[in-house]
């Protein structure tokens, strides 16, 4: 949904991991089953994760994790898929990811993971263009370029959804998100769905229309910071620490700090006005009391929902996943799906505790 070039995207092709080799990279170090006072977490860039790159150059995070005596390594991986990797391999503690990726990677191969934070969902920086059309429904029958099994997918199923198609009523084609802009200028591509900066690319073409965007479905592509259960279980201050500098970092963007938000776009690979034209199309959950809102919200959990859905129909739990409640999901408001294998858990406590310490 983010940026400047294939690697520092914003990736979410989960093609390349086979279940059988995640499941091989997956058991927990001996160094996760016990307290700790050094940890770390990753991030790639994406407009909603940027806070990051600001909150680890500027001592943010240092500072709350002295606060709590430990010390927190905040690491950037060019490639999106691979800082999963590294969250799933035990190497580092926690990862930003979104809520399909981490349904469908850590949680569905036996990593047990807690969404620590709930930063942002995309508004906008995903979307659907057709060529020489400009109603949704031009769609049907034709072949739709896209990074299949993505976000984009689930955006362009939810799409179809809308107006009483199926993906049986189109053809997915399978494109590196590197190649999609130049896909859709090439006489033969009808459809593409992709995220920002593709996205905003691709609109600027002639007879590109955009027909639908993630902003019709606001909620439901959430970008996380997501941390290893046992390790946060046992090492509650490592939670505390990144909530604290998180909300402290957004603060610093509700103001519209200028300096704040240059060195983000420059991490980014962009200007200050190509940043702020991201987080235009990017709902960032600033407040943390309208983050705890939508965590405790029955709303989150018939997302979690869905999104097992589409995961279960496209075989990203595992070929031999029963059901979509094969992984299960827990909120607030309940669980779905198999209350014995709980993999995935938002939790709102340390959002609340930082509420309550202000």
């Amino acid at each position: 949904m983010t940026l400047a070039n294939r690697n520092a995207l914003k990736s979410f092709s989960l093609a390349p991991l086979s279940a059988a080799l995640l499941a091989s990279t997956l058991a927990i170090t001996p160094a996760q089953a016990q307290e700790r006072d050094e940890f770390s977490v990753c991030w790639s860039i994406y407009a909603g994760w940027m806070p990051w790159a600001y909150a680890d150059v500027e001592g943010v995070v240092d500072k709350w994790a002295d606060e709590y005596g430990i010390s927190i390594d905040v690491v950037q991986v060019n490639d999106y898929v691979e800082s999963i990797n590294q969250y799933t391999s035990g190497n580092v503690d926690g990862c930003a990811m979104t809520n399909m990726d981490a349904l469908t990677l850590p949680a569905a191969s036996g990593v047990d993971s807690t969404a620590l934070i709930v930063g942002d969902y995309s508004n906008g920086n995903d979307g659907i263009v057709l060529k020489d059309n400009d109603d949704l429904a031009d769609i049907e029958g034709l072949d739709v370029n896209l990074v299949q099994f993505s976000v984009s997918h689930y955006l362009l199923a939810r799409a179809l959804e809308s107006i009483g198609l199926t993906e049986r009523d189109i053809e997915t084609v399978n494109s590196s998100d590197a190649d999609i802009v130049g896909l859709f200028s090439s006489e033969s591509t009808e459809a593409v769905t992709t995220w920002n900066p593709q996205l905003s690319a691709i609109a600027e073409m002639p007879d590109a229309n955009v027909v639908y965007t993630s902003a019709e479905i606001p909620g439901e592509i959430l970008d996380l910071m997501v941390v290893n259960t046992q390790t946060l279980a046992e090492n509650p201050e490592l939670g505390h620490a990144l909530v604290g500098a998180w909300y402290e970092v957004m603060e610093v963007m509700a103001n519209g700090d200028e300096d704040a938000l240059t060195l983000m776009a420059d991490a980014a690979g962009t200007d200050l006005e190509g940043y702020q034209e991201q987080l235009a199309a990017t709902y960032l959950y600033t407040d943390p009391a309208e983050a705890l809102e939508l965590i405790e919200s029955p709303d989150l959990l018939e997302t979690m929902e869905r999104v097992a859905e589409f995961s279960f129909e496209h075989g990203l739990l595992g070929d031999m996943a029963p059901n979509a409640g094969v992984v299960g999901i827990e909120t607030p408001s309940g669980v779905f799906g198999d209350e014995s294998n709980v993999r995935l858990r938002f939790d709102p406590s340390f959002t609340q505790a930082y509420l309550d310490a202000q």
